[in-house]
């Protein structure tokens, strides 16, 4: 087994109806509930949106990898993610993801195109999803072909 760099713990009660979330040293503790747009009550945060931004957050640290590997400036980046819950034929659901990466030193489109592209290597959010849920990556504006199958 690999060496273990960092253990995330958190306790849910209650699943995504009424329920609550909470890590172990407290430092993120949310109300779950059902976004308005699936029929729920909202007032809190859903599995969704917590992806959406733990992924965008895990993207940004793989930029940084990849800047410091480049020897390029990532500093200023911002990532617009959008995770979709999807139904799947089977009456099951699956998550779609969208990452919109913004890198706004790197001018160079092919340039920004690589840097993502090799983030989405690194990333651990990314290896961890290859291959089971559809993932579309743009840099400044642009889409990027992660070269792998997503």
């Amino acid at each position: 087994m690999a060496r273990v760099l960092y253990t995330a713990e958190a306790t849910v009660t209650g699943g995504r109806v009424s329920g609550h979330g909470r890590t172990q040293d407290g430092v993120l503790d949310v109300q779950l509930r059902v976004p308005k747009e699936m029929g729920g009550d909202g007032g809190g945060t859903n599995p969704e949106q917590l992806f959406a931004v733990g992924y965008a957050a895990c993207f940004e640290g793989a930029l940084g990898v990849v800047g410091r590997r480049e020897r390029v400036e990532t500093g200023d980046a911002s990532i617009e993610s959008r995770v979709s819950l999807l139904p799947t034929e089977d009456r099951g659901f699956a998550l779609a993801v969208e990452l919109h990466v913004t890198l706004p030193q790197i001018s160079d489109p092919e340039q920004a195109a690589q840097i993502v592209a090799a983030a989405h290597q690194v990333c651990p959010y990314s290896n961890a999803t290859r291959g089971n849920i559809d993932i579309a990556l743009t840099a400044n504006g642009h889409k990027v072909d992660s070269g792998v199958g997503d």
